[in-house]
């Protein structure tokens, strides 16, 4: 199964990215997974589900621990053709 994860940490910088963001960054970077997207309002990843499930862990940890107030997150099961 494949699985997309879609995050923000908060709270938001405009001026400049916030350690915990820089912190959920480099956890989805150096995953395994594929289709990485980060931005300043949003970022999005998509891997196999033990990829995926390992790097959400990861994420909230290094994000909380960098001093995030707040994770949003949503993770969707992608259908079997969007491989």
């Amino acid at each position: 199964m494949r699985l997309r994860v879609e995050f923000t940490t908060e709270p938001f910088d405009l001026d400049e990215a916030p350690a915990h963001a820089l912190a959920a960054r480099r956890v989805i970077e150096a995953a395994a997974l594929d289709a990485v997207d980060v931005g300043p309002f949003g970022n999005t990843a998509e891997g196999g589900t033990d990829a995926v499930l390992s790097a959400v862990d990861d994420l909230l940890r290094k994000a909380l621990e960098a001093g995030a107030t707040r994770v949003s997150l949503q993770v969707n099961v992608l259908a079997e053709d969007a491989e």
